[in-house]
């Protein structure tokens, strides 16, 4: 029986690693992708040896298009797959007018860019199962324009507009699209603790990455095209006018820029 795999980006830590355990947890076979020297290699062991799954990695920094292009290389040349899960992004508080260009373009490539590309590049390995799976990872800030975050929502909101539309788009073959909106995680103690100071309502929607994984995996397996994780937030991002949020949000996230 012909092997078929699950691959995972930004899968070393955070969501990404959770989403690479819920999907051992149901038997699929893992091609993992993160940046060097994040320990691939032993949490592919780990899934191996605890789940009894076939995981192989791949080492690449997604903000160059050329890493991006060698990535899909790799999957296409030596893999069947039936699940992208395109997950590697970053984010961040900071003044616009204060940032490295550097800054900029990485979260541009890697948000954007590196999403577009894989999806572009994978997509008729995908089309060769009677059944595949795409899984973007936007954002609840991608809903909003926030100041101080100012490019961090505008490329989740890429992401959510290339999602639903390319879900559309190939509604008549055997791959669907979803896109994933979560809101705050627990991801590690700083993010947290940075969370925290972010006031109630943020800290009563903090959810964990494992839960949001498990959630969305079986969302997308049931061919939903937008994910809900976190209800509450949806809602009021989507009724509350800009003309109060935008200030709003602007006192929240100023904070964290000057930290």
């Amino acid at each position: 029986m012909e092997k078929v795999f699950a691959v995972v980006t930004g899968a070393s830590r955070g969501l990404g690693k959770a989403f690479a355990e819920e999907l051992a947890k149901e038997e699929h076979n893992l091609l993992l992708v993160s940046l060097p020297d994040e320990n691939l290699s032993g949490l592919c062991e780990e899934l191996n040896t605890r789940y009894e799954i076939e995981c192989h990695y791949y080492e690449a920094d997604l903000t160059r298009n050329e890493e991006i292009l060698k990535t899909a290389q790799w999957i296409n040349e030596n893999y069947k797959i039936e699940v992208l899960i395109n997950n590697a992004g970053i984010g961040g508080s900071r003044y616009f007018g204060k940032v490295e260009t550097e800054y900029l373009q990485k979260m541009i490539q890697l948000n954007v860019m590196a999403t577009t590309l894989l999806i572009h590049e994978l997509l008729p390995n995908l089309k060769t199962r009677k059944k595949a799976f795409i899984l973007n990872v936007s954002s609840l800030a991608g809903l909003s324009p926030i100041p101080f975050k100012t490019v961090y929502p505008a490329s989740k909101a890429f992401i959510y507009s290339l999602s639903r539309s390319l879900n559309e788009e190939l509604k008549n073959t055997s791959v669907s699209v979803s896109v994933v909106n979560p809101g705050p995680m627990k991801t590690n103690g700083n993010t947290t603790d940075r969370i925290n100071k972010q006031g109630f309502f943020t800290k009563i929607t903090l959810k964990k990455p494992e839960d949001v994984a498990r959630y969305s995996i079986k969302k997308m397996k049931k061919g939903k095209s937008l994910i809900i994780t976190n209800l509450l937030s949806w809602i009021v991002l989507k009724i509350v006018p800009a003309r109060i949020s935008l200030p709003i949000l602007g006192r929240k996230f100023k904070h964290e820029a000057e930290d």
